[in-house]
C-alpha cells in the first residue's frame, strides 16, 4: 500500500510539499503544454485562446458569447475582445441569439472551420506525444480524477 500523500498537498500543513501539492503540478504540467501548443499554433497564426474558442465553436455551435467565455476558462469582457478579433480575422461570424435578441452567438465560418482543422493538425502530433505511455485505463481515470477535482472546487 503506498503512502498517504495527501496531507502533505495541504498549503496549511507543517509537512507541506510542492511535490505533493496537485495545483501546483496541475499549473506546472499546464504551463508547460500552453509554451508548447503556442508556438505550434504560432505557426499557423493563432495564439492559445483563439485556438480554445475554435475547438469549443467546433464541437457545438452557435454558442452565446458568454457559454464559450466559461468553457474557455477566460472572462467576458476578454473573450469579447477575442471575438472581435476572430471575427475581423474571418474566423468566426456574431449574431443575435434567435430566442434572445440581448444574447449575441457566435460560429465558425468556412475560414474558421478551415483554421480549426490546421489547429487540429499541428497539435496532434503533441497530445500523442503527451499521452504516450497512459494507458486507457489511466487516462481514462485521470479524465475522470480531474473531473472530480473540477467538481469539488464548486
Amino acid at each position: 500500500m503506498s503512502e498517504d500523500l495527501r496531507p502533505f498537498g495541504n498549503p496549511g500543513s507543517e509537512d507541506f510539499r510542492l511535490d505533493a501539492y496537485p495545483f501546483y503540478l496541475l499549473n506546472r504540467a499546464a504551463s508547460r503544454y500552453n509554451v508548447a501548443i503556442e508556438s505550434e499554433l504560432r505557426g499557423i497564426g493563432i495564439d492559445i485562446p483563439t485556438w480554445r474558442v475554435l475547438m469549443i465553436l467546433g464541437e457545438h455551435a452557435p454558442l452565446a458569447i458568454g457559454q464559450v467565455a466559461k468553457s474557455a476558462v477566460i472572462n467576458l469582457s476578454t473573450m469579447m475582445r477575442i471575438v472581435e478579433r476572430m471575427s475581423k480575422a474571418g474566423l468566426v461570424a456574431t449574431a443575435p441569439s434567435d430566442t434572445d435578441g440581448r444574447v449575441t452567438e457566435i460560429a465558425l465560418t468556412h475560414e474558421g472551420r478551415d483554421k480549426l482543422a490546421a489547429a487540429r493538425l499541428v497539435t496532434a502530433p503533441l497530445y500523442e506525444k503527451i499521452i504516450r505511455g497512459f494507458s486507457a485505463t489511466d487516462f481514462t481515470r485521470m479524465l475522470d480524477m480531474l473531473g472530480r477535482l473540477h467538481d469539488n472546487l464548486d
